[in-house]
């Protein structure tokens, strides 16, 4: 079963960005709607955003104006742009392809 393989966490200061990547095959990539999720210590798995195959974008309203989502199919990778962050951003961040598959999952931190 083809997986997601996510990159780019790391340790951020408050205000700050990060970019996430999610590389995988080009079928998971460019035929099936990619998400991005996170998971913050003692809360449940959320729905960050969302990119539909055809390209419509949709958001958490926590992270509306600050994250945007992307993809490049050239390089068979969905990115995830985080701006502006905030010591609530703090997670493990997950990448899900709507065939099914989720990412290992790759740790967010922001200090204040």
């Amino acid at each position: 079963q083809e997986q997601p393989v996510e990159s780019g966490g790391g340790l951020v200061q408050a205000g700050g960005s990060l970019r996430l990547s999610c590389a995988g095959s080009g079928r998971i990539i460019s035929m099936y709607a990619m998400e991005w999720h996170r998971q913050a210590p003692g809360k449940q798995r959320e729905l960050v955003a969302r990119l539909s195959r055809g390209g419509t974008t949709t958001y958490a309203d926590s992270v509306k104006g600050r994250f945007t989502i992307s993809r490049d199919g050239t390089k068979n990778l969905v990115y995830l742009q985080m701006n502006t962050m905030k010591p609530e951003d703090t997670a493990i961040y997950y990448c899900y392809s709507a065939m099914g598959t989720w990412g290992q999952g790759t740790q967010v931190t922001v200090s204040s």
